[in-house]
């Protein structure tokens, strides 16, 4: 069977020349002259792979990837961004939203047609790679030890890798399945309505985050977010019912880290509401050390994040870490601090 394109392309010159090229090449074409109509067709005819421009009219491409990510049908489609703008800014952000590959406008038949045998050629693997996982998860259920299969089936589930800064999934998403990380460090956050974000949680690897949304199958209460380059694993929730069905062990080890995590936010909120300024930056000092199983007491955070965690003005986090310096409780290189003074920070007052 032919592998399905789609091509969503306002010009209708360039649009009708890369068609022409693709059904040449024995591809099976679907074409949008506008991001709007490209949604909907992606949704419809579910391609092998999609090239998109990124000026257009109705909905541009970055929208177009956006809207696209939010469908479970669609959201690992490879996606190869067509543009004459190649500015770095442009690739970033492209490749920051999930797109698999960029082709600067002109490009010529061979460029597009390898950009698109590569894709389709990594597709493909990953496929044969998730069905081989499938199997095995397949014979796994029929053994005894529920925290031992658990845990192979994640060894050999799918995993995915963020770029920093990339999104992971927002809040208000609807729950596809819990996230374990694999590699590198992750944040939730929550907007207020004025747009300040409070940082719910920072995670590293071997911690679960979107578990309130696998285990009630409801939409995600924060936003994750990779902070640094990250490896993910994604459970889906049918995968997860069926093993917490089958092995009481497993569901009363997520039914403790749901009790555990909805503790640690209820204290968090306590702590931003009656707390003084000094107190919460103890807080969040010491939350980071928990979370994270530090070494040498030593964490890395900015500025910016250390402030939507203890919900502080960024000024206020320079002084009070400034302060807390001086007085010898930590130190603090650049994004770096090291606790010098663990019992002090656990004992600060009101």
């Amino acid at each position: 069977m032919n592998k399905k394109i789609l091509i969503i392309e306002d010009n209708d010159a360039i649009r009708e020349n890369v068609v022409e090229i693709l059904e040449m090449a024995n591809y099976k074409v679907y074409e949008a002259d506008n991001g709007k109509i490209g949604v909907e067709m992606a949704l419809k005819h579910l391609p092998d792979i999609i090239l998109c421009d990124i000026m257009m009219p109705e909905l541009d491409g970055y929208g177009v990837l956006h809207m696209l990510n939010k469908y479970a049908e669609t959201s690992s489609i490879p996606f190869i961004f067509l543009t004459a703008k190649a500015d770095h800014s442009d690739l970033r952000k492209g490749m920051e939203m999930g797109a698999d590959d960029y082709l600067t406008k002109p490009f010529d038949d061979m460029e597009l047609l390898n950009a698109i045998d590569i894709r389709l050629r990594k597709k493909a693997y990953t496929e044969l790679q998730q069905q081989n996982k499938t199997n095995e998860f397949k014979a796994l259920i029929s053994k005894a030890d529920g925290l031992a299969e658990f845990t192979k089936l994640i060894e050999g589930h799918r995993t995915r890798e963020f770029r920093k800064n990339q999104i992971i999934y927002y809040e208000s998403d609807l729950g596809r399945g819990l996230y374990l990380i694999i590699e590198g460090k992750v944040k939730t956050i929550k907007l207020s309505q004025d747009g300040r974000e409070l940082m719910t949680g920072m995670y590293i690897a071997g911690d679960y985050i979107g578990i309130n949304a696998a285990l009630s199958n409801s939409p995600y209460t924060d936003t994750a977010t990779a902070i640094e380059d990250s490896k993910v694993c994604m459970i889906p929730i049918e995968e997860m019912e069926k093993v917490l069905s089958l092995y009481p062990d497993v569901a009363r080890k997520f039914i403790h880290l749901l009790s555990s995590d909805n503790q640690d936010k209820e204290e968090q909120l306590l702590q931003l509401a009656y707390d003084s300024v000094r107190k919460k930056m103890a807080g969040a000092i010491l939350r980071l050390y928990h979370q994270q199983n530090i070494k040498n007491e030593q964490f890395s955070i900015t500025r910016e994040d250390l402030a939507a965690m203890a919900c502080m003005a960024t000024e206020t986090v320079s002084r009070t870490l400034s302060d807390f310096k001086d007085e010898k409780l930590i130190d603090r290189q650049g994004i770096t601090i090291t606790i010098l003074d663990l019992e002090r920070l656990s004992k600060m007052k009101n």
